[in-house]
């Protein structure tokens, strides 16, 4: 008679990334991913205490293919950019995960990766280690923020992001001129959420590094 598969952590992991693909966090369950694996929930209780921990996991493999070949080069402000951008194209390609990092976090290798890289940044600014810790987690808090409001674009359909330009057509072109003097005067200059992320992203980015070189000078 064969024995059940013994899964490992990695193939856990490996099933949990698949399924929150095509899935978010609320309807994913220990469960559903021991269902996926056909083997029961008890089994996968050794390896993770609770979802939060095995989602928290999922995120931080995300954050440890990111830095994955990583070297520091350039000043500090090239240093977090280049960070930046390593975990934007590594949640890019894994969209329904990215609200994983800013809602559950993580303290796993890869979690400390990041977390050493940008300290390290920060401590070659010249900022005093007083200041350190607090401008990390702003920088912190806006890179989840411009990762995850970006993913959530990526995760619509073909029709459902047309269905929003149509509404934002709508919304921005029909505006009452008397109502909304502002918004009829810009209308045709502003543009879709979803439109030039990138540049969005590393402008967003650089006006706050700036801050806070212009801090230390």
């Amino acid at each position: 008679m064969t024995g059940r598969r013994r899964w490992t952590t990695e193939d856990i992991l490996d099933m949990a990334a698949e399924l929150l693909r095509t899935s978010d966090a609320e309807s994913f369950s220990v469960r559903k991913l021991a269902a996926a694996l056909g083997t029961d929930s008890s089994s996968l209780y050794r390896h993770f205490r609770n979802k939060t921990e095995l989602l928290r996991a999922v995120a931080d493999r995300i954050l440890a293919a990111a830095m994955d070949g990583y070297h520091p080069e350039g000043d500090w402000k090239q240093r977090i950019t280049a960070t930046a951008l390593r975990l934007r194209e590594a949640f890019g390609r894994h969209p329904q995960l990215a609200a994983l990092w800013g809602r559950y976090g993580s303290g796993g290798s890869g979690s400390r990766l990041v977390m050493e890289e940008v300290l390290q940044a920060l401590r070659a600014s010249g900022l005093p280690d007083e200041e350190i810790p607090r401008h990390y987690h702003r920088i912190v808090i806006l890179l989840a923020a411009l990762i995850a409001s970006e993913a959530g674009i990526d995760t619509l359909t073909p029709g459902e992001y047309e269905q929003g330009i149509e509404q934002f057509r709508v919304a921005v072109l029909g505006a009452d001129p008397d109502r909304f003097p502002a918004l009829a005067h810009f209308a045709r200059e502003i543009r879709p959420l979803g439109a030039d992320r990138r540049a969005a992203f590393e402008e967003i980015l650089a006006a706050h590094l700036a801050r806070i070189q212009a801090a230390i000078l």
